[in-house]
């Protein structure tokens, strides 16, 4: 390696195993700080800003990252791959495509290969939170959300108004080259024009030749009624531009729906829990709760009824998602035992003791029973 030939990892100043996000925060940083706009008339910044630019173009694509980890600087040389029509390599086509049809096209697209195709940008995620009331009347809402878009002043071409492109030299326009390992010739992606063929002759000021730049973009977002979470909108072409006028990506979001003080989820079956009193639950009676919707619903408490013993509503759950009706709501009752009485409470209570026979809660009766013949049959 020679004295200009810096490692491209200590010149972003991260590790060798570092990761897309490491990569970026660190390219970012220092692109920032050697920026010409920031250091007007330093030629040894103007020089490390086009040193960075550089390393975080090869690091940041898998083949070319692979490719310098093994080989270094001189993977990108003329030495290992200028072969363009009249370079080395023209009698190893057929070696080449041997190549190609064992390790696929990263190796490159067979002797006709031509330029790339512009890839389309990177799909995006975004993770939303949602109460239940909204998921169950769905809402329109608005995000914001920072995205490279297509820089408006070279329109994503990411040359400098008024200049142009010119084939790239490297290459001879055909947006690969050929590098030979022993006695094989490996055909790959041109690392100077990316495959394009083209190389820009001014980079773009604004966004540095890349053809898009990072900006806020607000966004309005129709969530359903009936979403749940996992539930996923996407939003096609919303997601991050493609380099050089490709077509964007999309943006999907992600619903989380946040737990309800009252109402708990299975699909579209709502499930709540109702306490009553021992009264109630003993005669027999009529409630009345709020239903998710914000109406009330009666209820009619049979005599009897124990603790745990579920009711249900039907068609008072939630909506079904881009469908017709609605789930049920399920009503768990828990029979509440009072804990304040006053003195004319407990000398009632005390009456009913006296009059009770064990006839009237025959599951205690039944209990009691067993363990008096359980103790019996010990006994004898």
């Amino acid at each position: 390696m020679s004295a200009t030939e810096i490692d491209y990892y200590e010149l972003l100043e991260v590790s060798r195993d570092a990761d897309d996000k490491t990569l970026k925060s660190a390219y970012r940083k220092l692109a920032m700080r050697y920026h010409p706009d920031k250091n007007p008339g330093c030629a040894d910044s103007e020089a490390r800003f086009k040193q960075i630019n550089e390393a975080y173009d090869v690091l940041k694509d898998p083949q070319k990252r692979a490719a310098y980890d093994q080989y270094g600087h001189a993977a990108f040389q003329q030495g290992m791959g200028g072969g363009g029509p009249g370079g080395m390599g023209a009698e190893f086509g057929d070696i080449g495509d041997i190549f190609e049809s064992i390790f696929g096209s990263a190796f490159g697209g067979g002797a006709g290969g031509g330029r790339q195709q512009a890839r389309r940008g990177a799909d995006l995620r975004y993770d939303m939170e949602v109460s239940l009331d909204e998921a169950f009347r769905g809402k329109q809402t608005e995000i914001t959300i920072e995205v490279s878009q297509a820089c408006e002043p070279c329109s994503g071409s990411g040359a400098e108004p008024g200049t142009g492109k010119r084939t790239c030299q490297m290459c001879a326009g055909h947006g690969k080259v050929r590098a030979q390992q022993g006695f094989f010739v490996v055909e790959r992606t041109c690392p100077t024009c990316h495959g394009r063929g083209e190389v820009i002759e001014k980079p773009c000021r604004a966004c540095r030749g890349e053809g898009r730049v990072d900006m806020p973009q607000t966004l309005e977002v129709d969530i359903p009624p009936g979403v749940d979470s996992g539930t996923r909108i996407r939003l096609s072409g919303k997601g991050e531009a493609g380099p050089f006028g490709a077509p964007p990506g999309d943006l999907y979001i992600f619903l989380h729906v946040k737990r309800h003080k009252m109402f708990e989820r299975d699909g579209t079956t709502l499930i709540t829990r109702v306490p009553i009193t021992f009264t109630t639950a003993a005669l027999g009676g009529s409630i009345e709760i709020p239903g998710i919707d914000g109406e009330m619903i009666a209820l009619d408490i049979p005599a009897g009824i124990q603790s745990g013993k579920q009711l249900r509503k039907r068609g008072a759950g939630m909506p079904v998602l881009q469908g017709r009706g609605r789930g049920d709501l399920v009503i768990e009752i828990t029979v509440e035992t009072p804990t304040k009485l006053t003195a004319r409470q407990k000398e009632l209570l005390c009456e009913l003791q006296e009059t009770e026979t064990g006839e009237e809660c025959p599951q205690s009766k039944g209990f009691f029973d067993r363990i008096k013949d359980a103790w019996n049959d010990l006994t004898e």
